[in-house]
Parts: structure tokens; sequence; C-alpha cells
């Protein structure tokens, strides 16, 4: 094949490197490691240097054209890590120490600019300090301990802390909250805790995620600070809360929100209340069941659970009591056309968020303490948000729905 056709400059620097190279010859991989690495010395001491020529306004021994009483004032080493390992450069010092070098910025000794940021995206994927650490000393030659790694990691607590108590939305037109449990060692005891989490849709149809809450008991007190929490960030009204039957979440939302409607999870009420039926007769009763969940309206829902009942209540007869002891936050949904009632009957888009952040922490089995959990959960959570762009495509039918249903409100 023949050879593809060069630039001049493409060519002028093939000969360049041919007579340095006939003159140096290599003899194994390592020479080329060294040469590689002096070439970038002289790069980047070449380009400090003219960075302060810039700074001063004139050359070395260019005295015409100096113009302040600031000059150089000799060099100081500084060893720089690289990909093709730690190397001693010069840096150009100047006598009233204004010069900021921004080739090599001070207290920086990292060529790759982006290494703590690489390291912060591999934990926001679910990666260990000990694969981080692997992954690094691979990439770019540097070792690095999982303390180090911590400390990097730990620098994002602030920001996570920061995004936790930002102001929200006025209204949201939808909140679904959920739980997720995670093992967290505290006082030399591994604890089971809660996350509990809560996302919204706003008034223009895009999701958010409000806020993550670590917590050991589920309970109304708990539920009530959380509630408490949106309200001081600025939420003045939620339209519909969509839950899984959380405990102790109606009688909160309900001192904080008192116009919310609350719409239980239909999914998890089918989950609950068929764990044990017998497996001859999951496919006929859960055929019956659906004719309550998918009737027209909810008179028709309630007659169709008296003919379950009718039919089932004798073999089974907590699946019906549980039905109706929980009915009235169940049928919520049957006053709404179809587009507002696949939104909200079930909290399928948080369950999705939770199964993608038990992909990400499944590699931590037990996490050291509470923020070294919300410190992952959260860089999770930026991970996965980022790929929410754009509002629903059926929002423009829910929104006018919600105009005429909350009107008052909306106002």
């Amino acid at each position: 094949m023949a050879r593809r056709n060069e630039s001049n400059e493409e060519k002028n620097r093939r000969k360049l490197v041919e007579s340095f190279l006939s003159e140096n010859p290599i003899k194994d991989p390592n020479d080329i490691q060294e040469l590689m690495k002096e070439m970038m010395r002289q790069v980047l001491e070449g380009g400090l240097t003219a960075e302060l020529d810039d700074e001063l306004g004139y050359t070395r021994y260019d005295y015409r054209n100096k113009e302040t009483e600031n000059s150089r004032n000799g060099y100081s080493k500084k060893t720089v890590h690289t990909s093709l390992g730690d190397m001693e450069i010069d840096v150009p010092r100047d006598r009233n120490g204004e010069f900021e070098p921004q080739l090599m910025p001070k207290h920086k000794n990292t060529l790759t600019q982006d290494i703590e940021a690489k390291i912060i995206s591999m934990y926001a994927k679910g990666m260990t300090t000990s694969d981080i650490e692997t992954h690094i000393k691979d990439l770019y030659g540097i070792e690095m301990s999982d303390s180090t790694i911590s400390r990097v990691t730990d620098k994002i607590l602030p920001i996570a802390k920061e995004w936790q108590n930002r102001p929200l939305e006025e209204i949201y037109a939808v909140v679904f909250m959920d739980a997720i449990h995670f093992h967290v060692r505290s006082e030399g005891q591994i604890i089971k805790k809660a996350v509990y989490i809560a996302i919204g849709i706003n008034m223009d149809g895009c999701r958010d995620v409000l806020g993550l809450w670590i917590g050991e008991n589920e309970s109304a007190k708990f539920w009530l600070s959380v509630m408490n929490g949106l309200r001081n960030r600025g939420v003045e009204d939620i339209l519909i809360a969509c839950v899984d039957g959380l405990t102790g979440f109606s009688n909160a939302i309900e001192a904080v929100f008192p116009k919310t409607e609350i719409q239980q999870c239909i999914i998890h009420q089918i989950r609950n209340t068929t764990r044990f039926v017998s497996y001859k007769d999951i496919r006929s009763l859960m055929a019956d069941l659906k004719r309550v969940y998918t009737a027209p309206t909810e008179d028709a829902a309630l007659s169709e659970l008296a003919t379950f009942e009718e039919k089932w209540g004798k073999k089974y007869p907590k699946i019906p009591d549980s039905w109706r002891n929980n009915w009235p936050k169940l049928a919520t949904y049957f006053k709404y056309p179809q587009e507002v009632r696949t939104l909200i009957y079930t909290t399928n888009s948080i369950e999705g968020f939770n199964r993608q952040l038990r992909k990400v922490t499944k590699s931590k089995t037990v996490f050291p303490t509470d923020d070294s959990l919300f410190k992952m959960l959260y860089l999770a959570t930026m991970d996965i948000t980022q790929k929410w762009t754009g509002r629903r495509k059926d929002w423009g039918q829910i929104h006018s729905q919600l105009e005429i249903f909350f009107s008052e409100r909306l106002d």
C-alpha cells in the first residue's frame, strides 16, 4: 500500500524525528518512555517560560522593552505526575510572586487536570476505592491510596449538602415518594437504614430528585420533618403525592400540605396482598383483581371488588380486607382521565430510579458512615439525572387536565 499524502508540515516533522533518532538510537521500550518524558518536560518548561514572558512583557535579557518593576527570580523545582510517570520540571518565578502559571497551576502537581473529576466519575458509577486506585495507576501511572481517593470524593460532600438544601419550585404537579435500604456501620454495629427519596414532576412536566434523606425508622415524625423541609425550601403546594403505603406519610403530608391528594401505589398493593396466594390460584385470582383496578369508574371498581370478595374472600380474606381498608388512597386516580391515571397509579418511575441506585451501590455491602452513603447516592443521582432532559411526551394533555381539576390552586 502506498504512503498516504502528507502535508509539507508533516513531512518536515517526520524528517526531524528521523534525524533525531539517527543520532539517538532507541534500544528498548524504556528509551521511548524516557524520550517522551523529556519531550514533555521541554514542552512544559518552554510553555511556562513563555507564560512568564507574557506576564512581564519582555523576554529574558530584553531590558529595552521592560516596563515593569517586576523581574525573573530563578526557578523552583516541581514534581509532576503524568501518564508517562513522574518527572521533575523547572518552574520560572518572578520576584514579586505575582506569576500564576496556567499550564501548570500552583498547588497542582498532576498534568491531567481532570484526574479528580475522573475519580469522582468512577466513584459515581459504583467503583470501589481499590478499583479506582488500580485504574488511576493503569491510566496515569500514579499511586493513590484508598484514603487519598476518599479525600478526593469527600470534596463533594459540601456540594451535596448544598444540593440537598437548594431552593425548589413553588408547585409540583406530582411527587413520588419511596424508600431504599442499605447497611451502614454505626458504633461498631451494622444497621439497616432507609434512604427516602422524593422525585417531583413540576408544572412543565420535567422530573427532578427533590432530596435524599437517611433515617433509621419510618414514622410520621420522620416524614413530617421531610415535608417541613420541602416547604422551607420553597414548595407551597403538591397537587398529587404517590406513595408506597409509607408509614406515617399520610398524616405528615396532611399536616404540611393539607390539600394534597394521596395516591397509594396500586402495584405495591397488588404485591403486598398476593404474596401468599397459592401458585395454582395466582393466575385466575390476578385476572379477577385486575378487573378491580382497571375499572372505568370508582363505582364499577367497588362492584368488581365485591365480586372478587364473593369468589375469593373465604380462601384469602385478607386480600379484600386490605383493599377496602386502603381504598380511600387507592381510589384517588379513578377521578382522572387515562393520561393522568397512567402517571400516578404506580410509583414505577421512582422504582426505576431506585434500581439504578442499587446497580451503582451493589459493590458496597456496608457503608462506613451515613456521609459515605449520602456521598455515593448523590454522585449516582447526578450521573443518572443528567439524562433526564425534556418533559413527558404526553404532558400537554396531562397539564390541561390538571388545570381543570386544580384550577383554584393553580391560579
